[in-house]
């Protein structure tokens, strides 16, 4: 075996022991799901009704679903074009291949071991092996990923956790000059997009305030220009999704996602409204948050010495931890309201998946004591125990909790909605969960039979006494293109629920309706393309230039 291969070969067995430590800590974490169930979190039914509705749209060829056919008790939203697909392509993925009661915990089990293997990646630039590993196993298990995975259910952003230790890496990559470090930041940066959209706004926030003050430490502006570059190559990487999300809003009610109880003025630490089951839990998480706060500053004080060998890392670390702190509290509410997008992400203690990074980092360096990590690591989980049995217990749900989403997706019964993705002027609320797919609106006499009614098309026939209109178990929205008898009609929407109406007219009428790829969809995609072209030819130009060099 030459030197290169031995090299190669010894990498790999130091990364064996790491992975098996993560995940066997990982499965600690859900060892309570043995007796009590699983966490039925905020979010739960979301994702796990997503992830059943996009799995029975792939078996019909649907590769990537936009109309969330079951959503609504059977009237459909355009979930999938504004959820981003990450975190359901992989819940979808899981549900394919494996028993549909062991999937959410596998996902969980996925994603953490996930977050714990970047973050290795990561602590491996400043620690040795045994403390990178603690480092990995820290971060997979920190106080907010207990609170996302017991309380939140939110399975998108936890996946984003797995994204931030690379941010981070890419950018002090990018500030020493480090080839490809360009494309790596662009990389992690369309990845966002694509997990988490709150998540994504946390993370480019995040690369600004880090791109500063490296640039201030170095005096060099040309960094932001390269951060600048790398934002616009992530944004068009990730167009095939971010295109539509943006375009489409306006035909959607998506004001309703920062409603009261969503803003961020309801949801700093320790915030209070007229709603005391909001409140019960936004104590919850701001205990930890406080927790979490005093840990991280009196870890980085004790780490203080690391600074001299790692001023960039350093200032970028305690930058970002004050950063997220400050955010939330009230103090900064001028700043969520004007800084754009800030506001959707609802949440200010969201904050903590960043600052969970810091956390981690700043204990595993400012530490070195085994005992003494331990003892700390104990004392958060202490807090989290505590405002399990004394402020809001996690909800539970069982097998036969599961087989009934899975009996309400199979027989077509459907699934609640979500407000903000309603198409304008519906209210799914109002609907007729009865409802045949379709009726008559008016007097006229019809004989109307359905020969299909898939996601993405529905055809069926009416024979009509009198011209009228036809109610369709399907909200309107300016995707849809209707035809009758081969000619495309303009549908309208039924005042209030917002169902779709069929103008026809007298004798037969063959109705055809397809979800169509709008011209948002179409450049969206085309940009990805291209930019992904782009990207990989310049990869390979670079490989061709600097091969390496074969031992």
């Amino acid at each position: 075996m030459n030197p290169h291969d031995r090299e190669m070969s010894r990498e790999y067995s130091l990364f064996w022991a790491p992975l098996i430590t993560i995940s066997i800590a990982v499965i600690l974490v859900e060892v309570p799901f043995l007796w009590l169930g699983l966490p039925s979190g905020h979010d739960f039914e979301f994702h796990l009704y997503s992830w059943l509705d996009v799995l029975g749209q792939w078996k019909h060829g649907i590769v990537y679903p936009r109309w969330a056919a079951l959503s609504d008790f059977g009237y459909g939203e355009p979930r999938f074009v504004f959820y981003p697909p990450a975190s359901w392509t992989l819940g979808a993925t899981l549900a394919a291949i494996l028993p549909w009661k062991l999937v959410p915990s596998v996902y969980i089990w996925v994603v953490l071991v996930a977050a714990g293997t970047s973050m290795f990646t990561l602590a491996r630039r400043w620690l040795d092996r045994r403390d990178a590993t603690f480092a990995a196993v820290l971060y997979a298990v920190n106080p907010y990923h207990l609170v996302i995975v017991y309380w939140r259910s939110a399975f998108a952003e936890l996946l984003a956790s797995c994204l931030l230790p690379l941010l981070l890496l890419m950018v002090l990559r990018l500030a020493e000059e480090k080839r490809g470090a360009v494309i790596g930041l662009a990389m992690v940066l369309a990845a966002a997009w694509l997990v988490n959209a709150p998540a994504a706004v946390m993370i480019h926030y995040s690369l600004a305030l880090l791109l500063l003050v490296t640039a201030w430490l170095r005096r060099s502006p040309h960094i932001l220009l390269e951060g600048a570059a790398t934002v616009a190559l992530g944004a068009a990487l990730a167009a095939f999704y971010l295109l539509p999300a943006i375009y489409e809003q306006k035909w959607v009610n998506i004001g309703e996602a920062i409603s009261v109880g969503l803003r961020p003025q309801d949801n700093f630490l320790f915030a209070h409204t007229s709603d005391r089951d909001h409140d019960v839990f936004n104590h919850l998480v701001s205990w930890v948050a406080l927790a979490e706060i005093v840990l991280t500053f009196a870890a980085a004080w004790t780490a203080r010495r690391w600074r001299e060998h790692n001023r960039e890392a350093w200032y970028c670390l305690v930058a970002w931890a004050g950063a997220c702190c400050l955010l939330m509290v009230p103090v900064t509410g001028l700043l969520w309201s004007f800084l754009p997008k800030l506001r959707f992400m609802q949440l200010p203690w969201r904050w903590m998946l960043c600052l969970s990074l810091t956390f981690t980092l700043f204990i595993v360096l400012g530490i070195r004591r085994w005992t003494l990590r331990l003892a700390i690591y104990l004392a958060a989980v202490l807090v989290i125990a505590f405002a399990w049995h004394r402020i809001q217990p996690p909800w539970w749900d069982t097998a036969a909790d599961l087989r009934e989403m899975q009996d309400n997706m199979a027989t077509g019964a459907g699934y609640e909605g979500t407000d903000e993705y309603s198409p304008q002027k519906s209210d799914p609320s109002e609907s007729d969960k009865d409802a045949r797919r379709v009726t008559v609106d008016g007097p006229a006499h019809a004989a109307i039979h359905v020969f299909s009614w898939e996601a993405e098309s529905r055809l069926f026939t009416a024979e009509m006494s009198a011209p009228d209109n036809l109610v369709l178990r399907l909200l309107n929205y300016p995707a849809w293109r209707v035809e009758v008898n081969g000619q495309a009609v303009e549908p309208g929407a039924r005042a209030g629920a917002g169902q779709m109406l069929v103008p026809v007219e007298t004798g037969a009428n063959r109705v055809k309706i397809t979800f169509v790829r709008t011209w948002d969809r179409k450049l969206g995609g085309w940009i990805s393309v291209v930019a992904a072209f782009l990207m990989g030819t310049s990869m390979l130009w670079r490989r061709s230039r600097n091969p390496r060099r074969r031992v």
